[in-house]
């Protein structure tokens, strides 16, 4: 392969599977330009990108260079990419290598007359998994295990590849069957789906809404008996009701699909235990036969917090390194990141702020030290403050440049956040974002670098629950942001001054949208939401703007 910069697309096209379509252009190991479809198309987990690839690039919103280097994400529905007519054209034989690239055909018709044969290369969407880490962390430590566990990748939903002295992974274990389970509780189960009052197209918001649920409930291994007995009921899609029928006879119980009914809090409690005791029994399995020191963790069931935070609690690893866009929006930096080190490039280590495509205003992270005061004045007085800084965060979670601030010591203003303002369900928690020092005082656990990207929780100490009222959860925890200087700088110095100047340990954080919307993206966008959502102030790109005057 040439020195060429490298496109890599995850937009695979099917309606039922596939969803959050990416790209991300990466030279010389660094990111030149990422971008998450639902951003700008403005529709949450968004499959469509055929239809916008060629205007994005004609009109300069994501701009190539006049040459380049091809990669594409797989899936198990397939491997071609086409343009909405036909302008960039991708194809590969077979379901690819898992572990490695594989060559494809390519072109792309840039000018009215002219197709431009492409080099380019198949990456399986496990491979991509995997590599999403390396952006963040750097490559891989010598002696790693590299595990992906997803809805459904390429060739499995479960793949376990293994690092030594930094050669390529070499492939150890992948399938559907073993581990096929563990994720269709979460994403095809018609019991959960029902508990929750979702209909089955929502397959992308369950998981996390099922794993909040969660937390009201306690585990109970009668339950989790009667589950097995019934294959956990995946085959009751239209037969719900039998479910209850069920649930009668073996329990007495007169349970309702009702978010409020005590048994269906316990069921999904059972059923997020047997998804963490299932991958915990994996990895030490895995560990037993090849002693790894490092774990790297990829796929969409990584961003079940809970788990994670099993798994780095277990001591089966020295650490664990998450990608805070480990499920399919991080597939194309995967990719790219993989492509680029084929090439000998060595990847730079990114910030989780990418999201830098149809940003329409020039980004600056100047901050005044009296924009800070007048924040933190709002905030104090129990205002709910938007926050649009710089570029956007990749991956589902807002990490400080696209959220919503609040004190975290209030359940009722948690509430009104969560409730209110993003209309989200009343069982779903939101977290908080602190500094490194204070989240040392009040857990319980170890701060791994993960928590960076809040994808691990923590158990409160007692005597620190009441100053976090509004952000631990029903069973004790929080998932708790570290945030530093390097990270966001806005947040770190926000949070300082909150900390020095009047003792407040954390901000709520949660992202800047409505339940079922996708993230802001601009300042407009940004202005707009906090008008429709009766914000009481709005930062953009470090000056604040109080209510009324954004």
């Amino acid at each position: 392969m040439s020195e060429k910069p490298t496109l890599a697309i995850y937009g695979i096209k099917s309606p039922d599977f596939v969803h959050d379509h990416n790209m991300c252009l990466m030279q010389d190991g660094e990111i030149i330009q990422y971008l998450s479809l639902e951003r700008v198309s403005r529709r949450k987990y968004d499959n469509r990108l055929e239809l916008f690839f060629e205007d994005l690039v004609d009109k300069g919103v994501f701009p190539l260079p006049d040459e380049f280097e091809l990669v594409c994400v797989n899936h198990f529905v397939g491997n071609s990419f086409i343009s909405k007519t036909g302008r960039m054209r991708f194809d590969a034989d077979g379901m690819g290598v898992l572990h490695t690239l594989e060559f494809a055909s390519a072109s792309f018709q840039r000018h009215k007359w002219k197709i431009e044969p492409l080099d380019a290369c198949l990456c399986s969407h496990e491979a991509a998994h995997i590599y999403s880490n390396v952006p963040f962390y750097g490559e891989f430590r010598d002696n790693s295990l590299c595990v992906s566990l997803d809805g459904g990748s390429s060739l499995g939903n479960y793949s376990a590849f293994l690092n030594r002295e930094k050669k390529d992974l070499k492939l150890i274990e992948n399938g559907w069957d073993e581990l096929g389970y563990i994720s269709k509780l979460f994403n095809d189960n018609p019991l959960a789906f029902k508990m929750l009052n979702a209909d089955r197209e929502h397959h992308c918001s369950v998981p996390g809404k099922l794993m909040g649920f969660a937390s009201w409930g306690y585990s109970d291994d009668k339950i989790k008996q009667w589950l097995v007995k019934n294959d956990y009921f995946f085959s009751y899609w239209g037969r719900e009701d039998e479910i209850l029928e069920s649930i009668r006879k073996e329990f007495g119980t007169e349970a309702q699909f009702d978010t409020h009914d005590r048994f269906m809090q316990d069921i999904a409690a059972t059923m997020q235990s047997i998804f963490e005791e299932a991958v915990l029994r994996k990895l030490t399995q895995l560990q037993d036969k090849y002693h790894a020191d490092y774990l790297y963790y990829g796929g969409g069931c990584a961003l079940n917090i809970v788990t994670n935070t099993k798994i780095a609690e277990s001591g089966l690893f020295k650490d664990v390194f998450i990608a805070p866009c480990c499920n399919d929006s991080g597939l194309s930096i995967g990719a790219a990141a993989l492509c680029e080190l084929y090439k000998w490039n060595k990847i730079k280590k990114h910030s989780p702020y990418l999201c830098n495509t149809g940003l329409d205003s020039e980004l600056s992270d100047e901050i005044q030290f009296t924009e800070i005061e007048k924040i933190a004045s709002v905030l104090l007085s129990g205002g709910i403050v938007g926050v649009c800084n710089g570029n956007g965060e990749c991956g589902p979670r807002a990490l400080g440049n696209r959220s919503l601030i609040a004190l975290a010591n209030s359940e009722e203003l948690s509430r009104k956040i969560s409730m209110q303002v993003k209309k989200r369900e009343w069982y779903r928690p939101v977290a908080p974002i602190m500094l490194y020092e204070n989240a040392q005082k009040v857990v319980k656990e170890s701060i791994r670098q993960i928590s960076q990207f809040m994808l691990m929780d923590f158990h409160i100490k007692g005597e620190y629950k009441e100053a976090l009222a509004g952000v631990v959860h029903a069973n004790g925890t929080a998932r708790i942001q570290i945030v530093d200087c390097g990270m966001n700088r806005f947040m770190h110095i926000l949070l300082r001054y909150l900390w020095d100047e009047h003792g407040v340990l954390a901000l709520i954080n949660t992202s800047f949208n409505v339940a079922g919307e996708p993230i802001v993206n601009t300042a407009a966008e940004a202005r707009n939401a906090a008008r429709e959502m009766g914000l009481d102030g709005l930062v953009l790109n470090g000056r604040f703007f109080k209510k009324g005057d954004f």
